[in-house]
């Protein structure tokens, strides 16, 4: 009984003493492994943890807070100032066509009278009467695609606030909303732009300072056919808003609000024409995007994991993986395209109207329903699509460019 005891005992501290050793065995790798590791990780998951960080701080913005209102305010400035800067020639000979200068008359309707007309203002002014008016081109669009940019995906947030509220009328009418706000503030330097574009003096080309000041004290003094022929009243023909006010009396009591009025003329069929503009050209742009991100066509249009920015998760709106490149100035392009095509002849009404002080010799101008009238008398309904041709040349590298820009600073802007 003894030596079984004995034997027993023996066993029991042999195990022990094993249990022992594999115990420290075990704390040994358990001390040692994470250290070994530890390298590895860090290099493997290094740039991972960075992503981590820049999607939480992505996240934390709101898209209704301060913070995300400027900083897509900037990215919308940035945009509008690189596509409008890509096109400044085009979008320069277009304005002459439209507004029927009497210089390139010749050049109207063609391809080739394009390319002519662009010569010719090449060989008389250089590059600088290419960018003619294009100063005050910058100064009205940051502002401009700035305040449409923040209006469309502030007013998307609030008609949109989930999917269940998407439909095409509300896509339509958040981008017009958007559109018919951005030009209500940033009207005056367009027609700042557009008299300075007409010109086509070369003693104003080389004096832009002077000519921008003689511009604007020419359109502030130019007084609207009322003055002319109906010893004060209202005519038919006036502008809408200066009926209004002829008729609120305001003009009694503050006469420069009249002269003030001037910079707006042309508001009336812009506002007309933005409405389906803007409207279409942010509801196909979002139809674009759902269009490249169909099963079929992801994979060669929709960024892989590894081509993935690394600030954004998503490209325009919540939870969207983010185009290709081409793919996203396809859908730019695109949008820009039928715009263009649904909005055209307010945009050559409004061009008319603007300029209307210029071309009348007596200073005179008119308003929607007389300058329609006289285009359909000049040309018919082919004068309300006079330089389509260019402008879709120029919209669509414009709002591919637009539209891909935006996006990018975005991304780079954390939003």
């Amino acid at each position: 009984m003894k030596s079984k005891h004995l034997k027993e005992t023996k066993i029991r501290k042999m195990q022990a003493e094993r249990a022992v050793q594999k115990s420290r065995a075990t704390d040994v790798v358990t001390n040692v492994t994470p250290i070994a590791a530890k390298p590895e990780q860090s290099s493997s998951n290094g740039h991972t943890t960075l992503l981590n960080k820049q999607s939480q701080e992505h996240a934390q913005i709101n898209k209704q807070s301060f913070e995300y209102v400027l900083r897509s305010g900037l990215a919308g400035g940035l945009a509008g100032i690189s596509a409008k800067s890509l096109i400044a020639p085009l979008d320069r000979v277009k304005i002459l066509f439209q507004t029927n200068n009497p210089h390139y008359k010749q050049y109207v309707g063609s391809f080739r009278g394009m390319f002519k007309a662009i010569q010719t203002i090449y060989s008389r002014d250089g590059i600088l009467g290419l960018y003619q008016g294009h100063s005050a081109t910058l100064l009205r669009i940051f502002p401009y695609a700035a305040i449409k940019f923040v209006c469309y995906e502030q007013i998307r947030t609030i008609l949109i606030p989930n999917d269940d509220y998407e439909t095409a009328g509300r896509r339509l009418l958040a981008g017009s909303l958007a559109g018919v706000t951005s030009v209500y503030f940033t009207y005056p330097l367009d027609l700042i732009r557009v008299r300075l574009a007409f010109e086509t003096s070369h003693h104003s080309i080389h004096h832009g300072k002077g000519k921008l000041f003689h511009t604007l004290k020419l359109i502030y003094n130019e007084k609207p056919k009322t003055m002319y022929t109906t010893g004060g009243y209202p005519s038919p023909s006036d502008a809408i808003f200066t009926r209004l006010l002829y008729k609120s009396r305001v003009a009694d009591y503050f006469p420069c609000v009249l002269s003030l009025s001037n910079f707006y003329r042309g508001f009336v069929p812009t506002i007309l024409g933005m409405i389906p503009y803007a409207g279409v050209s942010f509801y196909s742009h979002d139809i674009l995007h759902d269009f490249f991100r169909n099963k079929w066509l992801a994979p060669y249009t929709v960024m892989s994991d590894k081509s993935k920015s690394a600030t954004r998760s998503d490209s325009s709106f919540d939870h969207r993986p983010p185009l290709t490149t081409w793919a996203q100035l396809l859908a730019g392009g695109g949008a820009g395209m039928l715009a263009q095509a649904s909005a055209y002849p307010f945009e050559v009404i409004r061009r008319r109207m603007q300029v209307g002080g210029v071309t009348n010799k007596s200073g005179e101008f008119f308003g929607l329903a007389h300058t329609a009238k006289q285009i359909f008398k000049e040309r018919g309904f082919r004068g309300f699509y006079v330089g389509l041709g260019i402008g879709f040349l120029k919209v669509v590298p414009m709002f591919a460019c637009s539209f891909y820009v935006y996006e990018r600073c975005k991304e780079l802007l954390l939003i």
